[in-house]
């Protein structure tokens, strides 16, 4: 399971369950064959049971045969169980790392995502399936933590791929199996996930009352559209309700981060993300929890720039409505193609894989430029170029809505 290997034509048995992908050299000559391929591709990586994928490569076979299962929690456990130093490599002696400081006291307590996020590649090497470790390993991970030299008390993240998807599962895991959707709450939440917090908080308090734990930070993003849905359980309504107040109120260390990635429901729908209004409902029950317990903490929303679908006209409007919600934006990514994700093939080839509709993507570097100085409409240095890119567009409607009226 889970290897990839090339043999020679003649040698190759079929199987009538196999999928056979179009030819390499198709490919190269027909990028929609190419886009067509990657369904299949994502499609099998996000099932249970998954086909074997062949393709020809001249007078040659590629053979991709299945991934392992999904993890148990006692294969989980183990893995993390075993005696990490919890130290960067001895070659790094000396030298200070910021990546390594910012997840030193940190404690993963799931992998897997079920987001399906266009441009991400988690379900790629880790699947949707979600596999959380015991509360009991989680606990000796966290003590032994406490007893670093250097540890003062605070846990900088409680979390995982998504914070808050700790222990979801399909309620009835005889659908999961047979499922092959590569989001389970795109383009709504599937009625048959279990989006029950209660395990979560039980993570966090029992977590908060260990000798030596001053507090705990979630420092994962988290999904809002989670904490957001309405489930048919009236009891799993109030557990997301208790949990998003006591991640507000409790464990953000002044900045919770989010991830809208964009304001446009045309794109958004692109990258599998919810509409935009479920963002602005959160920051008021956001700005709300904090005037309750009198906290100034702030709301980081991260957005993306040039993602398949984007237009300039899109980023322009992104930049009039962050403007009247307040956000002077700092975290912001320019779209980079990642191999093994829907959004790259879709930049690559010119068409999205599951519909095969043209999709318009900005590559030179003048049209990503155009489209990322957007996001800093609020620096003098950038009104120019942007007031003259608004114009070049047709949108000098604009202009006034992110300057105020001119003379």
């Amino acid at each position: 399971p889970q290897t990839a290997y090339l043999c020679r034509e003649t040698d190759w048995v079929s199987d009538a369950e196999d999928i056979w992908l179009y030819s390499h050299e198709e490919c190269l000559a027909d990028k929609k064959k190419q886009a067509s391929n990657f369904r299949h591709i994502e499609e099998e990586s996000n099932k249970y049971a998954a086909a074997r994928i062949t393709q020809t490569v001249g007078n040659k076979i590629i053979v991709v045969n299945p991934p392992y299962p999904p993890m148990s929690q006692e294969e989980l456990d183990r893995s993390f169980d075993l005696p990490y130093t919890r130290l960067p490599h001895p070659k790094y002696k000396g030298k200070r790392i910021p990546a390594y400081d910012m997840i030193k006291f940190s404690i993963n307590i799931h992998r897997g995502c079920f987001g399906g996020c266009s441009f991400c590649t988690i379900s790629a090497h880790q699947g949707k399936f979600i596999v959380s470790r015991s509360k009991e390993s989680i606990l000796r991970e966290v003590r032994e933590v406490a007893q670093l030299p250097d540890f003062k008390g605070y846990l900088s993240d409680l979390g995982g791929p998504s914070a808050n998807m700790y222990r979801m599962k399909g309620k009835d895991e005889s659908v999961c199996r047979k499922c092959k959707r590569p989001s389970c709450i795109h383009p709504k939440v599937c009625p048959n996930l279990n989006t029950d917090h209660r395990p979560l908080l039980d993570i966090y308090r029992a977590v908060d009352t260990l000798p030596g734990i001053k507090k705990s930070f979630i420092g994962s993003g988290v999904r809002y559209d989670l904490l957001l849905h309405q489930s048919q359980d009236a009891a799993i309504n109030r557990s997301t309700a208790e949990y998003t107040h006591e991640l507000i109120a409790r464990h953000v260390s002044g900045r919770l981060k989010v991830a809208p990635e964009h304001t446009s429901s045309r794109v958004l729908s692109i990258m599998r993300k919810p509409s935009f209004e479920q963002f602005e409902t959160f920051k008021k029950i956001f700005d709300r929890i904090n005037r309750e317990e009198d906290l100034r903490q702030q709301l980081i929303p991260y957005f993306i720039s040039s993602h398949p679908g984007c237009k300039e006209e899109d980023m322009a409007e992104l930049a009039v409505i962050t403007k009247r919600l307040d956000f002077h934006l700092e975290q912001v990514q320019d779209f980079t193609p990642t191999p093994m994700t829907v959004a790259t093939e879709t930049w690559y080839t010119g068409f999205h894989p599951y519909t095969l509709e043209p999709i318009f993507s900005a590559k030179t570097q003048r049209e990503k430029l155009a489209q990322r100085q957007f996001f800093f409409w609020y620096k003098p240095e950038e009104r120019k170029n942007i007031i003259n890119e608004l114009r070049r567009i047709g949108r000098a409607d604009l202009i006034d809505k992110l300057y105020g009226k001119r003379k």
